[in-house]
């Protein structure tokens, strides 16, 4: 059963000649773009849809109403053969046509079919469309507890003779944020002193205001609670490192996360770049642990955030809320448990079941 061509209501006499066809079709991305810019998207992320409706019409060599099934199959093919892109890459570019067909379906179907003629289809369906490109969760296995510790624990200790010893505690601050409160990279170089408000809860807030917001929907603020010894962190790096950095550590705007380099203007210190925090953590790994090198990054250290809380009780929700995810199913994904793991929670239950009865374990 085919869909019912829905008519629009305004006047839309039909097309004759190329350059009426061609304009049309470009209105039609435009007004998909539009829309998501209504929607609350980023520039950043329109402007990688109409990248790929761009690369989709090329590929087509026609106007884009008149795509099929067998179109699409085509182009995903093409993309994951010929072109040799990674599966996450396939999955996102089929998705944008999937979404810009049916901003088409919804909205314009009818026009389309009076303007050309064409009964609109979406090319991309259940059969062509890829599965999830789920994360590589192979690369993403966090160490476990004794080889954190060691990295850590060795790491604070060589900070005091340390040869550039501000940026080296710098760094140590940006990775235990990673570790301990599962903070992404982008989310800490953003970092303000006025972020941190150790007046608000048991253990302090820090106020993540630039958190990724799911598709491409811009800054996704929330407020991360101090625990997991957060609080005492930030605590001691205001009070006897950060100031050493700069005259303009009492403003509360100034960067939490300083760089050597100063602005010419003021003469005061810029905000740290994410290089900058990656290499310092690189440097680390390959001094004190040395069999992770190369694998372990800030992203495999939220990872260890994760799977850390949830095996010290924390529920799903909770280190939802606390890494910023929109959807349980993402964090999830981010737990990491050992094998004996199902053993361990039949024997915590056990034991609840036991003390709430009041019987004695046999």
């Amino acid at each position: 059963m085919s869909l019912a061509v829905v008519r629009s209501l305004r006047s839309t006499p039909e097309l004759s000649t190329a350059q009426e066809l061609e304009d049309f079709e470009q209105e039609l991305v435009d007004q998909y773009a539009l829309a998501c810019v209504g929607a609350g998207l980023t520039d950043g992320y329109v402007a990688g849809e109409r990248a790929t409706l761009f690369l989709f019409v090329r590929f087509l060599g026609r106007p884009v109403w008149t795509a099929t099934v067998d179109d699409g199959d085509r182009f995903l093919a093409s993309q994951r053969k010929d072109q040799g892109l990674a599966r996450t890459t396939v999955y996102g570019r089929a998705a944008t046509l999937a979404r810009f067909y049916d901003f088409l379906l919804s909205r314009y179907q009818g026009e389309i079919h009076v303007k050309t003629g064409q009964v609109l289809e979406q090319p991309i369906d259940h059969f062509n469309r890829p599965k999830r490109a789920e994360y590589p969760e192979l690369t993403r296995v966090p160490p476990s507890d004794d080889e954190v510790e060691q990295l850590f624990g060795r790491w604070r200790e060589s900070l005091p003779t340390s040869r550039k010893y501000l940026p080296a505690t710098r760094d140590y601050l940006a990775a235990s944020l990673w570790r301990r409160a599962g903070l992404r990279i982008s989310e800490t170089v953003m970092l303000d002193v006025r972020d941190w408000r150790p007046d608000l809860g048991d253990h302090g807030r820090l106020h993540v205001r630039f958190g990724k917001g799911s598709m491409g929907k811009g800054p996704k603020p929330r407020l991360v609670p101090g625990i997991n010894d957060t609080d005492a962190l930030l605590a001691w790096w205001l009070a006897d490192v950060r100031h050493q950095f700069d005259d303009d550590y009492a403003n509360p705007d100034t960067p939490l996360f300083p760089s050597e380099r100063r602005d010419r203007l003021n003469g005061c210190c810029r905000r740290a770049g994410d290089n900058a925090l990656r290499s310092g953590l690189a440097s680390a790994v390959q001094r004190w642990l040395p069999t992770w090198r190369g694998r372990l990054t800030p992203h495999v250290l939220r990872h260890y955030c994760a799977s850390s809380l949830y095996a010290r009780g924390m529920d799903l929700k909770a280190i939802q809320e606390l890494l910023g995810h929109e959807w349980l199913s993402t964090t999830t994904r981010y737990i990491h448990v050992h094998d004996n793991h199902v053993e361990h929670a039949w024997a915590s239950a056990n034991d609840r079941v036991t003390a709430r009865l009041g019987l004695d374990k046999r």
